[in-house]
């Protein structure tokens, strides 16, 4: 949505409560292109349009969002609509930044499930799925890229691809021991995280901003114990009335009740993105507690990255899935039982995103040196090039031997991905166009074959 730019010199008037919270739901709509894209809206509209917020106070809170478990747009969001109204905006900022997402997911995780097999719906499926293919080969090339600075970084990328494609390590342990690693290298080899994947500032001036370099902190984000500690007890007090529920009303062993315990674990070990946690979601939600299939994953994964919002809103598809597919609330009443999983893992998944940037933002805030990846997160980061490898792998083997390694390989499927990744590397198209014309491509096929 094009827009004039104020002129530099041009005063910023303060920005009502409401201003804000038409502006936080317009961007809930329109936050495609993942964390990327999602970032880069913000900066368009928040640093060189509206000027609501300087470029080095915008990077000094993306540079902790970057730091932090879960998704850093919509922590992001948060952490800005904190700053500028309190808890409410806060609040309000990250709220809208995933509620468009999980309707338009029930509402899609619906029609997948009733019309999926209608030929239709089944064609634009086909040529999807190899499109997500090749997008999840392009993540791990973007972040393996930007994030493997030296032989040691790809040495922990390979390990961790080892251990989970030739071992099937458990994702947490590979993380675990990634942080170790990188803790125990950097005491006696620090220059080895040296470079930190921090965001820098550009040198373009923008103008006067209404939170500027300058602007003292709000009262409200001075740092006292007494508000860390009433938000990390409110926010406890969030995760264990619902966790303690459901356990006393259905039972610890319970899907809603393995959904909320699950995605809160998978919560604290998003460190760089859904495509991180992903492998982690498919190891539990397929594999452990087969709430759904590998099929399905891939076709959650294709809505998740063509609908607005956080990647990592896919777990919504999974708790809609494991909900219907497991018909917990009877065959009567299934499309209840999976609006109430989405809703579950989406609550679990997204609590801690508010408490670390409500809870941690005022320490953030007390001073605007830039911040740096610490030796552990580095070492994490290249770890998960590694198991997003073994994910991509993954993907490729459903995709392209959809009967396994006994049936026939699915050539049509193959050019549908190889063409996305031309695409996605050559032209370097957005995710979008990828994955509409390889829909139309899917559907072509359908019709005609």
């Amino acid at each position: 949505m094009a827009q004039e730019l104020i002129p530099p010199e041009a005063e910023i008037k303060t920005v009502s409560f409401w201003q804000a919270f038409l502006f936080w739901l317009k961007l809930g709509f329109i936050s495609f292109g993942g964390p990327a894209g999602q970032i880069a809206v913000m900066h368009q509209e928040l640093v060189e349009q509206k000027r609501w917020i300087s470029e080095k106070r915008f990077l000094h809170a993306l540079n902790y969002c970057m730091l932090l478990p879960g998704p850093e747009a919509q922590q992001l969001a948060t952490y800005i609509g904190w700053l500028m109204h309190r808890t409410a905006g806060g609040l309000v900022a990250g709220i809208l930044f995933v509620l468009p997402s999980l309707f338009i997911l029930i509402g899609l995780s619906w029609v997948y499930v009733k019309f999926g097999d209608v030929p239709i719906i089944a064609g634009l499926f086909y040529g999807i799925k190899p499109a997500v293919v090749a997008i999840v080969f392009h993540a791990t090339h973007r972040i393996g890229s930007r994030s493997l600075k030296n032989n040691f970084l790809w040495l922990i990328a390979a390990l961790s691809f080892i251990a989970i494609f030739f071992f099937s390590l458990p994702f947490p342990l590979i993380v675990f021991s990634a942080a170790i690693i990188g803790y125990l290298t950097s005491k006696k080899y620090p220059s080895l995280f040296a470079n930190g994947n921090t965001h820098q500032q550009s040198k373009k001036d923008y103008g006067r901003a209404l939170i500027d370099d300058d602007t003292p902190t709000p009262a409200h984000a001075i740092f006292s114990w007494k508000r860390l500690g009433s938000t990390v007890l409110f926010g406890a007090l969030l995760w264990l009335i619902p966790s303690i529920s459901l356990s006393l009303m259905l039972g610890w062993d319970h899907a809603y009740t393995q959904m909320a315990w699950f995605f809160t674990k998978a919560a604290l070990l998003t460190f760089g993105g859904a495509y991180a946690v992903l492998p982690y979601v498919y190891q539990g939600a397929v594999n452990y507690y087969s709430w759904l299939s590998p099929t399905q994953m891939i076709d959650g994964l294709a809505l998740g990255e063509s609908t607005p919002g956080p990647l990592i809103m896919v777990v919504a598809f999974v708790g809609f899935l494991g909900g219907y597919n497991h018909a917990l609330l009877g065959s009567e009443h299934l499309f209840l039982a999976g609006a109430i999983g989405a809703i579950i893992v989406t609550w679990f998944t997204f609590l801690f995103s508010f408490i670390f940037i409500l809870a941690g933002a005022p320490i953030i805030e007390s001073t605007h040196n830039e911040l740096k990846f610490t030796a552990p997160l580095t070492a994490i980061t290249a770890a998960i090039v590694g198991v997003i490898l073994n994910l991509a792998l993954f993907f490729s083997y459903h995709v392209l031997w959809p009967a396994g390694f006994g049936g026939s390989f699915d050539f049509v499927a193959a050019l549908i991905a190889f063409v996305a990744l031309i695409g996605l590397f050559y032209f370097e198209l957005k995710v979008m166009y990828v994955l509409a014309g390889s829909a139309a491509i899917g559907l072509l096929c359908f019709s005609f074959f």
